[in-house]
């Protein structure tokens, strides 16, 4: 089959051509992440506030000298990872363009970009739905008895924790979508086998979901069902 780019240069590189691409690729990876890191680092405040926003109410606490300072280099390079990722994998889409044939990249292109949204979507559909329902049954539970005064870093290693996870997660239909492409397992069989799909995501829900309340979990089962569902009908719809 014939390949994408039919460049003699871009086909017939030598190994250490590739190599010198590659490190280039790898060099502009960093330092869009570099930049958007310092960005991220000099607004770190405003972050820190936005992320503090579901937790409305709650005194936070630094329990060791440094605390915030390491806490704001943690959000910074998350979230500078975070916005570079779609340009990280832009270079890695440009290095590997040249030896698909049209076929491979017709459903790989597309399928990187939908991981891309997904991860995206994921995460905003912790901040706005999962977050806020774990912070409020995790807020109320014994507030008559207890008064909630949280640990500066440990609030926010639950809520990076619970974002990424739950960007992870979302990539579930394009796990499915390559099973289908690549005839691993038909759209069919994945619909056949649903119930364990459930049982499995209750207990992934269980397992990467931080907090210990059902309410988080439920949602986080629900979603991860939901998703599962889109892929089956992905599937379908390109005859897998």
């Amino acid at each position: 089959m014939k390949k994408i780019y039919t460049d003699h240069n871009k086909t017939n590189m030598s190994i250490l051509e590739h190599l010198e691409e590659l490190r280039e690729r790898i060099f502009h990876s960093f330092l869009v992440f570099f930049i958007a890191t310092t960005i991220c680092l000099l607004y770190v405040k405003q972050i820190a506030f936005l992320l503090q926003e579901p937790a409305s109410g709650i005194k936070f606490l630094q329990l060791a000298p440094g605390e915030y300072l390491f806490v704001s280099i943690k959000i910074a390079i998350y979230l500078g990872a975070t916005i570079s990722s779609p340009f990280t994998i832009y270079q890695i889409m440009l290095f590997i363009l040249p030896g698909l044939t049209r076929e491979e990249a017709k459903y790989i292109v597309p399928t990187l970009i939908g991981s891309i949204l997904l991860f995206f979507c994921g995460m905003t559909f912790s901040y706005e739905i999962l977050i806020p329902a774990a912070l409020k049954f995790l807020i109320n539970y014994g507030s008559n008895i207890v008064e909630p005064i949280w640990s500066f870093e440990e609030y926010f290693n639950f809520v990076l924790l619970l974002l990424l996870s739950t960007g992870i997660a979302f990539q579930i239909p394009i796990i499915q979508i390559f099973l289908g492409i690549f005839k691993i397992i038909s759209s069919k069989n994945m619909l056949k086998y649903w119930k364990y799909v459930a049982f499995i995501s209750s207990i992934i829900g269980a397992i990467i979901t931080p907090s210990t309340d059902p309410i988080t979990q439920i949602l986080m089962t629900s979603a991860m069902l939901l998703l599962y569902l889109s892929g089956i009908i992905i599937l379908k719809f390109l005859d897998k």
